[in-house]
């Protein structure tokens, strides 16, 4: 499980950097390296926010119990 949660957590984090680009300087940084909504780019953006999901409902669950 701790490497689950490492993993979903580096996911997360390359998100909110990339994010933390768009939003200051308008550039986005997967876009850059794999092309504007390319297939590989829409695969990434796909693995972070799934991986976001699972991170928070994990988190959740690990709060409760």
């Amino acid at each position: 499980m701790d490497i689950l949660m490492k993993t979903l957590s580096v996911l997360c984090l390359i998100g909110a950097l990339n994010w933390g680009l768009v939003g200051l300087f308008g550039f986005d940084l997967v876009a850059f390296l794999f092309g504007a909504m390319s297939i590989v780019s829409r695969i990434i953006y796909s693995v972070i926010g799934i991986g976001a999901v699972v991170l928070v409902v994990l988190a959740i669950r690990n709060h409760i119990e």
